[in-house]
């Protein structure tokens, strides 16, 4: 097989969550354990850090990968799901798994796939740490698939554990409290080992503090730690300052960055304490070159200029919320906003939450759980939001941009697969352009 006759038969012989949804989800490390044990346990070859949360997980592990990266650390980099191409998930220094390796492995370990029937989650994630071990890695940032304490990641025995923050998201297999959330997405922190929380409600905080005591594990609350306040923006990054009075310009956009960045920088507290070489320099570096050196893409990621087109991958109601505060603080004629989402979201939520007064292109991904783009356009009038709904992505950025003058603010997002989409149409599949 080529490596696109082997995608093909991962995405057809394996359940595929962004495919088919909470079919593709299988809770609990059972098929885990027996494909790490098959390939004799890849995953102790190297140190890692675990990291989970409903919202900017994401952003906060290729922001720990870009700042072990400027330290000299050869650093794996697990995340999903993939914007534009599968490669995007297991990354070395950037850089994406060699495709040779992938046709590699599913032709050697076909016969373990096809007896143990993992998930495409599972086993893709067994793959990036086979990947690692190969590569020789120091260090891997591993980012949770869904929730914590069930999710195949938690096989690890990391350094480090970090837990963004708590949002309702996949509530039909994590809960449907904040308080039940948050006791999934603690199922990460282990015994003695440090764990950071990014963002502690009233509801979530007591949950973490009770896990951590459990686990006799260190726990660092990072919005009491480290204050980050914006001050500017300067060409394509944000300049931000901390309460003790030290600036770092930062490659990701977007005000919603601060809480995230204040993760970071009590996480890296906490690797230097675990004996971490990491130099002020190199964690200026990190912070600043994000994108160039992980290939990250879709976080307020500006795509054009004139008009202006920003992409974001926001699809719960805390993204959501994060993406109407920031779309305040824009300037433009006309609004306009291309928006599709998946079936499995809080829509009713999420459309409240956005600005009422944008033209909608109401669209869905070419993916079977995209929700459909006639009945979205109807659940937004009933939310206030008033536009037009197109079958396919391509029709509704071709509509947008025939209708916006150059003073328009174009946004797109709702769900990673329309930003995705997106991407590809735009030609950023080769190149980041913010």
């Amino acid at each position: 097989m080529n490596y696109e006759q082997t995608l093909d038969y991962l995405y057809s012989r394996l359940p595929v969550f962004h495919q088919i949804g909470s079919a593709a989800y299988k809770p609990g490390l059972e098929n885990t354990i027996r494909i790490l044990t098959a390939l004799h346990q890849p995953q102790n070859s190297f140190r890692s850090i675990h990291v989970a949360g409903t919202n900017g997980k994401g952003s906060v592990s290729h922001f720990l990968s870009s700042i072990l990266q400027s330290s000299g650390y050869k650093t794996g980099l697990y995340t999903s799901p993939h914007l534009v191409d599968f490669g995007e998930r297991i990354r070395v220094n950037g850089e994406m798994i060699d495709k040779q390796f992938v046709i590699d492995f599913v032709e050697n370990h076909k016969k373990l796939i096809e007896e143990v029937q993992p998930s495409f989650f599972e086993i893709t994630m067994a793959m990036a740490f086979d990947y690692f071990a190969s590569s020789e890695v120091d260090v891997a940032v591993i980012e949770v698939g869904l929730g914590g304490r069930l999710d195949s990641t938690n096989i690890i025995q990391p350094e480090l554990s970090v837990i963004t923050n708590i949002s309702f998201d996949h509530e039909e297999f994590l809960g449907h409290t904040l308080q039940e959330i948050a006791a999934e997405k603690a199922g990460i922190i282990k015994p003695h080992t440090p764990v950071v929380i990014g963002e502690a409600l009233p509801e979530t905080k007591p949950v973490f503090l009770q896990k951590a005591q459990e686990m006799n594990a260190p726990i660092f609350f990072s919005e009491n730690i480290k204050q980050i306040f914006f001050e500017r923006y300067e060409e394509n990054r944000m300049i931000v300052k901390t309460s003790d009075e030290k600036s770092y310009a930062v490659g990701l956009t977007g005000n919603y960055q601060l809480k995230n960045i204040a993760t970071v920088l009590t996480a890296v507290d906490q690797l230097r304490k675990a004996n971490f070489e990491i130099p002020e320099i190199s964690l200026k570096e990190g912070l600043e070159k994000v994108i160039e050196k992980t290939g990250l893409q879709g976080r307020w990621q500006i795509i054009s200029a004139s008009p202006k087109i920003i992409a974001d991958t926001g699809h719960n109601p805390g993204g959501i919320a994060f993406v109407a505060e920031q779309l305040k603080t824009q300037h433009y004629q006309t609004l306009r906003i291309i928006f599709g989402m998946a079936n499995d979201k809080d829509i009713d939520t999420v459309l409240s939450l956005l600005p009422k007064n944008g033209v909608y292109y109401f669209t869905q991904a070419n993916i079977k759980r995209a929700f459909p783009s006639d009945q979205l356009l109807k659940k937004g009038q009933q939310a206030g939001l008033y536009g037009k709904s197109f079958s396919s992505i391509e029709e509704a950025i071709k509509a947008a941009l025939d209708e916006a003058n150059k003073e328009d603010l174009i946004f797109i997002g709702g769900s990673n697969y329309v930003v995705g989409e997106a991407l590809i149409f735009f030609g950023k599949d080769k190149k980041v352009d913010q």
